[in-house]
């Protein structure tokens, strides 16, 4: 069973950064889609950003500019690096990641922005 493995939130004030990591239990080139999505409170999940094995990335109109969504293949590991940070930016980000026939979530990281 593959897991993902996500890290790096918490709380953050405005305009501060935070850097998201997910960590597959798999070697990530298996994965041909790989991203975040995230849900606030009585909102719908809405995907924040994604990176496709090729490396074309693709961003909400929301955190655009200020994200950036990277894979190290050495590490395994795909990152969600956000700056400036909103209150609204606030709500529980889930790693995914998808192979030919499967997709797979992780199990949420909290991320808090408030003074």
């Amino acid at each position: 069973q593959v897991q993902l493995v996500e890290s790096g939130g918490g709380l953050v004030q405005p305009g501060g950064s935070l850097r998201l990591s997910c960590a597959p239990s798999v070697n990530i080139l298996s994965f041909n889609h790989m991203g975040w999505y995230r849900q606030a409170p009585g909102k719908q999940r809405e995907l924040v950003a994604s990176i496709t094995s090729g490396g074309s990335v693709t961003y909400a109109d929301s955190v655009k500019g200020r994200s950036t969504i990277s894979r190290d293949i050495v590490k395994d590991t795909m990152y969600l690096q956000m700056n400036n940070l909103k209150p609204e930016d606030s709500a529980v980000y889930y790693c995914y990641a998808r192979e030919v026939l499967k997709a797979y979530w992780g199990q949420g990281t909290q991320v808090t922005v408030s003074s």
